[in-house]
């Protein structure tokens, strides 16, 4: 299967993905983080494969990345297309997003935004 975000994957890095989220985690918003941080974690794990990893660099490399479609600094439409494509990473790789994945990234979501409502985070969950 070809890779559409594999020009992106040279973006990617674990400090830049934190300092992306560090900056601008309340303009992307909880799904779009919560997202984000499912797919790393996906990453993370020693049983993904190599062909998932490597949508997953390249999804989040795309995320990370200040050119694409639609600007981030744009308010609100910045991340339309980061929410995109990271379902469309997550829809690819959902088979190795399992109930630990899940439970890193709702306790790192916490650290970051504080309590919140976890029926916010299904629409995510339902693709996967």
């Amino acid at each position: 299967m070809k890779n559409p975000f594999e020009k992106y994957a040279s973006r990617f890095s674990e400090f830049g993905l934190l300092e992306k989220i560090r900056l601008y985690a309340k303009q992307a918003g909880l799904k779009a983080v919560y997202s984000v941080l499912l797919l790393y974690y996906a990453y993370r794990r020693s049983d993904t494969p190599i062909w998932a990893k490597r949508i997953i660099i390249g999804v989040l490399g795309y995320f990370i990345s200040p050119i694409d479609a639609l600007p981030d600094l744009t308010p609100i439409l910045g991340y339309t297309d980061d929410l995109g494509v990271l379902s469309f990473g997550l829809v690819t790789i959902a088979a190795y997003v399992n109930d630990e994945v899940r439970i890193t990234a709702r306790k790192k979501l916490r650290d970051w935004f504080g309590e919140f409502n976890v029926e916010d985070l299904q629409e995510v969950d339902k693709q996967l």
